[in-house]
C-alpha cells in the first residue's frame, strides 16, 4: 500500500516499448483472455452438466434436463385424455343410476296412459317421422335405484319389493319429464336483481373459459317453479352478451333434502355426474356488437368484425393443439426423460380447445341467414359440430345451409314458438317455423331462454308448435327425446323405457292441450311434490292429432258475401241464434257486405245464394265469437320493440296521446288481426315495453291509416301512469314514494280546478295533461295505472279514496295493469270497483315487484285470476309484449281450463273482449253487428282452434277468410 494514497504500489512488469508495439501487445493479450475465458465457460458448463447428470443418476424423480418425472407423466396422461372422443353416457345396462341416493324406496305407477317416446319396434324411420307406430299406450311404471325398470301392463304389487310406493295414476297421461334446452335458471335468478345477475361475463367479447356452473345459485325459488312445470332437466347456458360465453351444464331439477337430495350444491344438479360431455355457448349478432363493439376503439361492431374475432380465437386454439399434440407426439417418440419441457396448458385456450377435439356440445345463439352461413363456414374451417343453433329465427328460411355444417349432422334449431318482433333479428321469424323444418327433415326444438319467458310452461310452446302444423309426436320430441339426443342423453333421457332415469310427470290432461298441469314429478324415481294442488278437471282426453293443422293457409281470401255451415257454438254478446240448422245441430251464418245479417237456419238466405253462388264455407265444430281486443301492449306504436326508428319512443317525463303516435299498417298488426284480435287499446310507453304513460288509444288492427273509415274508435280511452319499479325513472320522482305523491298532487289538483268557477278550457289546453285529469276526475275517463307490487296497487287504492273525500264524494274509475300481487288485495279492489288487467296472465316473480305472485297448480291454489274473479273484480287479460297476441284465445282458456268452473266458455271469452270495456267504461265499441266477430273451426279456447275468418270493418272490404 502507499502510505499516501493507500493505493497498490505501481509498478510495471513490461519494459518500455513503442507506441505501435504496445498498441499490438494490448490486442494479443486481450485475445488470450478471451479464449481463455471461453475455455472456462465450456469448462463450467460440462461440469454443471455432469453434475446433473450425477444428480439425475442419484435422483430418479428429475430427468436430465432437470423436469419432474411425477409431473412429465401426468402430462403424458394428458395426452390420452386429450385424444379420447367422449361417449354418450350408457342408460340400459344399469343397475344403479349414478345419482341414486341409498334409501329412496322404489315406486310404481299405476294405470298410467304412458307415451312412451318412441314409435313401436318394426316402424321405418321413413313411416316414423310420419308419426306411425307412436301412441299411447296401458302401462304401469316401477322405478327403483333411480331407474325405470319396468313398463308394463298391470305390475303385481306381490312382484315388487315390500316398501314400494304405489301411486295411483287413474289413467292420466304419463310422460318422461320436459327436457328445456335453453335456460338461465339459477344464473339469473328471480326475482332479477343486480347483485344476483351472473349470466354474462363482461370482461371481454371473447370468454369460453367460464362456466355457469360458478354462478349456480341452487336456491333459486324459481328452479321449483319451473320443476312444477313438470321440468326436470335444463342446459343452463351463459348469456348472449359475449360471442363466446363460455360452458354449460345440464342440471337436474332436484335440490336438497327436501327434494331427495343429500346436499344443496350446483355438482349434486350434474344431469350426469361423470361428466362424459361437456356444453359451450356462443352468440352471433346484434347482442354481441351492441355490447362490446365501439366505434373507433374496439370490436365488434360488426358481423363481419364477430366473425373475424370467433376466426381469431378459433385460430388460437388451434395452435394450442398443435403445441400439444407435438409434444405429445416427441413423447411417445423419444421418451419421458428425454423431452426438454412439460405439456404446453393454458386454462385460456382449454375449453374451446376441447371443442375442436370434439368434447364439447356446442349451442349457438344465431338468428339471420349471414349470421348461420358464416357459422356454418366456421365449422368447415375448423372442424367441429355444432348441436343446436338457438333462437334461430330464419333458419326455416334456409335449411339447406344448416345441411353444409361439419360432421354431417345439421344442427337443430331451438326455438320459440311465437316470441318474435323484439329486434330486427327476430321480425323476420314465422309461427310456423317448427313445421318448415321438420318438413326439410330438421330438427325443431322448443325452449324457454329462462327468464325471458316462464320455462315452468315451456310445454306451451311445444303446444302451440303442434297448433301451427308440427306433427303431435314432433312436438312432443320437441321438450323430450329430441332436447335429450341433442346434449348426448338420448340412453337416459327423453323416453320411458327400461334403463332410463327415472324422471317421470304424470299429468292432469293431455300434455300437448290448453292449461295441463302436472299431478306429480319424479326425479330420479323420487317425488319432487310435496302435497301438490290437484285441480278439479274432467277425465283426461287425449288429442287426437289433427293432420289438417299441417295445412297453412298464409294469406286469407277476401269475401263480402259468405255463409258458413257447420257452426256448433255462437259466443257473441248480444246475438242468439234463430233455430238450428237443417241437421238439427249446428248453426249456419250469413255474411252480407261484411256483415253478419242471419244466424240459425236461414232458408231464405241460403236459396238466395244458391241463385247468386255466394261461396259456402263447411265446418267441423264451427265456433263464431267477438273479435278479441289487446290492452296493455305497444301495438299500433311499434313496429320492432328495440329499434328506435320503427317506435313511438318513451314518455318519461313528456305526457303524450297515443292516437298522435299511431304506426299501423306493420306486420304485428297484420298478424293480429290474423288471428281475430281485430280490436287494440295503446298507451304511449313510460319507458319499455309493459310501461304505460299518457292517453290511450282505441284503433282497429286492420286499418291502413289514422284516416280510415272507423279507424280510430276512441281517441282517449283513459289516462295512464306507472307506479311500478321504472317510475322512478321519471324527472322529479326518484323514489317510488316521490311517484305515487306526485300523482296523488297531480289529481288533487285537478279536483280543484275542477270546482272552481274557472272559464272555459281552452282548445289548446283540452289536450293536456291537467285537461285529461280534469275528466279523471268527473268520471268521463279512467285512470289506469300500471303496477304489480300490492304495496303500490295499495297506494292507488289511498289516492281513491283521499280524492273522494276531497270532491265530496265523486268517485274515479280506477283500473290495474299488470297486477301480478293483486290478488292480495282481491276484496278490497272489488269493494273499490277497480278492474284487473293480467299482464301477463301467468307471472312468475320476474321482479321484485311480482315476488308474490301466484304461479299456480300444483304448487298454489290457484292463480291471481281465481282470486280476483272469486271476490268479484272485473278481470282481463292484458298483453305484456306485443308478440302474445297471437295467444289471447289460449290464454283465455287457460283461466277456462284451469278456473275449476269459475269461468264459462263466454265467461272466458270476455276476458279478452267484453271485460276490457265493461271496466274502461267504453260503452261504445266495434261488436259483431258492426262486422267485427272471428269464425273458428274448433274452440278457442283449445290448442288446436283454427281461425277460419275475420271480420274486422269495412274498409277491409269484407271477411277474410282461410
Amino acid at each position: 500500500m502507499d502510505d499516501k494514497t493507500g493505493l497498490p504500489p505501481s509498478y510495471s512488469v513490461v519494459p518500455e516499448v513503442s507506441r505501435w508495439r504496445r498498441g499490438k501487445l494490448r490486442r494479443s493479450k486481450t485475445l488470450r483472455f478471451l479464449a481463455i475465458g471461453c475455455l472456462a465457460f465450456i469448462a463450467y458448463a460440462q461440469f454443471r452438466q455432469l453434475s446433473s447428470s450425477s444428480a439425475a443418476s442419484t435422483n430418479p424423480d428429475i430427468t436430465a434436463h432437470g423436469l419432474s418425472v411425477k409431473r412429465l407423466h401426468e402430462d403424458l396422461a394428458t395426452c390420452s385424455k386429450l385424444r379420447q372422443k367422449p361417449q354418450d353416457p350408457i342408460g340400459p345396462g344399469r343397475d344403479k343410476n349414478a345419482r341414486y341416493i341409498d334409501g329412496h324406496a322404489p315406486t310404481l305407477i299405476k294405470n298410467a296412459t304412458v307415451w312412451v317416446g318412441e314409435p313401436a319396434k318394426g316402424t321405418s324411420a321413413e313411416d316414423a317421422r310420419k308419426g306411425k307406430g307412436y301412441s299411447w299406450i296401458k302401462a304401469d311404471v316401477f322405478m327403483e335405484h333411480g331407474l325405470i325398470k319396468r313398463v308394463e301392463n298391470s305390475i303385481a304389487l306381490s312382484s315388487v319389493a315390500d316398501d314400494t310406493i304405489v301411486f295411483e295414476a287413474h289413467g292420466r297421461p304419463l310422460t318422461t319429464g320436459i327436457i328445456d334446452m335453453h335456460s338461465h335458471a339459477g344464473v339469473g335468478p328471480l326475482p332479477e336483481l343486480v347483485g344476483w345477475e351472473d349470466s354474462n361475463e363482461g370482461g371481454s367479447d371473447i370468454t369460453p373459459y367460464v362456466r355457469s356452473i360458478d354462478a349456480m345459485q341452487p336456491g333459486d325459488h324459481q328452479i321449483q317453479v319451473i320443476k312444477s312445470g313438470g321440468v326436470t332437466t335444463s342446459l343452463i347456458l351463459p348469456g348472449s352478451a359475449n360471442n363466446m360465453g363460455g360452458e354449460a351444464y345440464v342440471f337436474k331439477h332436484a335440490v336438497g333434502k327436501p327434494d331427495g337430495r343429500n346436499e344443496t350444491s350446483a355438482e349434486d344438479m350434474l344431469a350426469d355426474p361423470d361428466r362424459n360431455w361437456r356444453f359451450m355457448k356462443m352468440a352471433c349478432g346484434e347482442n354481441p356488437k351492441r355490447v362490446y363493439g365501439k366505434y373507433g376503439e374496439h370490436g365488434p361492431t360488426s358481423r363481419m368484425g364477430e366473425s373475424w374475432e370467433f376466426r381469431h380465437a378459433f385460430e388460437q386454439a388451434s395452435k394450442y393443439i398443435h403445441e400439444q399434440d407435438d409434444w405429445c407426439d416427441a413423447v411417445a417418440a423419444v421418451g419421458v426423460q428425454n423431452v426438454k419441457g412439460y405439456l404446453p396448458q393454458e386454462i385460456r385456450w382449454e375449453s374451446l380447445a376441447a371443442l375442436l377435439r370434439g368434447q364439447v356440445h356446442l349451442n349457438v345463439h344465431c338468428y339471420t341467414i349471414p349470421d348461420l352461413e358464416a357459422f356454418i363456414d366456421h365449422t368447415n374451417e375448423f372442424k367441429f359440430i355444432i348441436r343446436a343453433f338457438h333462437h334461430a329465427h330464419q333458419t326455416y328460411l334456409v335449411p339447406e345451409i344448416l345441411k353444409r355444417a361439419y360432421g354431417g349432422t345439421p344442427p337443430a334449431s331451438a326455438l320459440f314458438a311465437d316470441n318474435m318482433w323484439y329486434k330486427a333479428e327476430a321480425y323476420i321469424a314465422s309461427e310456423y317455423a317448427g313445421k318448415y323444418l321438420y318438413d326439410n327433415g330438421l330438427t325443431p326444438i322448443y325452449v324457454s331462454d329462462n327468464p325471458v319467458t316462464n320455462a315452468q310452461h315451456v310445454l306451451f310452446e311445444a303446444a302451440k308448435g303442434y297448433k301451427y302444423g308440427l306433427p303431435y309426436h314432433a312436438a312432443l320430441a320437441a321438450v323430450t327425446t329430441a332436447p335429450a339426443e341433442r346434449l348426448g342423453f338420448g340412453q337416459r333421457l327423453g323416453k320411458v323405457k327400461p334403463g332410463f332415469d327415472a324422471d317421470i310427470v304424470v299429468w292432469d290432461s293431455d300434455p300437448l292441450s290448453v292449461g295441463a298441469v302436472p299431478v306429480q314429478v319424479w326425479i330420479d324415481g323420487t317425488a319432487q311434490l310435496k302435497d301438490p294442488v290437484e285441480l278439479r278437471k274432467p277425465a283426461p282426453e287425449l288429442i287426437v292429432p289433427d293432420e289438417s293443422l299441417s295445412e297453412i293457409v298464409e294469406e286469407p281470401v277476401v269475401m263480402a258475401d259468405v255463409i258458413f255451415t257447420g257452426v256448433a257454438k255462437v259466443l257473441l254478446d248480444d246475438r242468439e241464434p234463430q233455430g238450428l240448422a237443417e241437421d238439427g245441430k249446428t248453426y249456419n251464418v250469413v255474411v252480407s257486405e261484411g256483415k253478419i245479417t242471419c244466424i240459425g237456419r236461414c232458408d231464405t238466405e241460403l236459396q238466395a245464394s244458391a241463385k247468386s253462388n255466394i261461396p259456402i264455407v263447411e265446418l267441423m265444430n264451427g265456433h263464431l265469437t267477438e273479435s278479441f281486443t289487446a290492452l296493455g301492449s305497444t301495438l299500433g306504436l311499434n313496429g320492432i320493440d328495440m329499434e328506435k326508428d320503427t317506435d313511438n319512443g318513451p314518455n318519461v317525463n313528456v305526457f303524450s296521446r297515443a292516437e298522435d303516435g299511431l304506426l299501423l299498417d306493420v306486420k304485428k298488426l297484420h298478424v293480429s288481426y290474423k288471428y281475430g284480435v281485430t280490436k287494440a287499446i295503446s298507451a304511449p310507453k313510460f319507458s319499455s315495453a309493459g310501461t304505460h304513460h299518457g292517453t290511450s288509444v282505441g284503433f282497429l288492427t286492420g286499418a291502413v291509416t289514422a284516416l280510415d273509415n272507423g279507424a280510430v274508435f276512441a281517441s282517449d280511452v283513459g289516462v295512464h301512469y306507472t307506479l311500478d319499479t321504472p317510475a322512478k325513472r321519471g324527472e322529479g320522482t326518484p323514489s317510488l314514494s316521490a311517484a305515487v305523491g306526485a300523482l296523488r298532487r297531480k289529481l288533487l289538483e285537478a279536483a280543484a280546478a275542477n270546482q272552481s268557477s274557472a272559464a272555459a278550457t281552452s282548445t289548446a289546453e283540452a289536450y293536456s295533461e291537467a285537461s285529461f285529469l280534469k275528466k279523471v276526475i268527473n268520471g268521463s275517463l279512467p285512470l289506469l295505472i300500471t303496477a304489480h307490487s300490492a304495496d303500490a296497487i295499495a297506494a292507488v287504492l289511498k289516492i281513491q279514496s283521499e280524492l273522494y273525500e276531497a270532491t265530496s264524494g265523486w268517485a274515479i274509475r280506477v283500473v290495474i295493469i299488470g297486477g301480478a300481487e293483486s290478488w292480495l288485495l282481491a276484496e278490497e279492489l272489488a269493494e273499490a270497483k277497480v278492474g284487473v288487467v293480467l299482464a301477463p296472465l301467468q307471472s312468475y316473480a320476474n321482479t321484485w315487484a311480482e315476488r308474490r305472485a301466484l304461479t299456480g297448480a300444483p304448487l298454489t291454489n290457484g292463480t291471481a285470476i281465481d282470486r280476483l274473479v272469486d271476490a268479484g273484480v272485473v278481470t282481463a287479460i292484458g298483453l305484456e309484449e306485443d308478440y302474445i297476441v297471437r295467444d289471447l284465445g289460449l290464454l283465455a282458456g287457460i283461466a277456462y281450463r284451469n278456473g275449476g268452473g269459475r269461468l264459462t266458455e263466454k265467461g272466458a271469452l270476455d276476458l279478452i273482449s267484453g271485460n276490457v270495456y265493461k271496466m274502461l267504461g267504453l260503452e261504445k265499441q266495434p261488436k259483431a253487428d258492426e262486422g267485427h266477430f272471428v269464425v273458428f273451426e274448433g274452440s278457442p279456447l283449445d290448442i288446436g282452434s283454427r281461425v277460419k275468418a275475420v271480420g274486422g270493418g269495412e274498409f277491409k272490404g269484407g271477411v277474410s277468410v282461410f
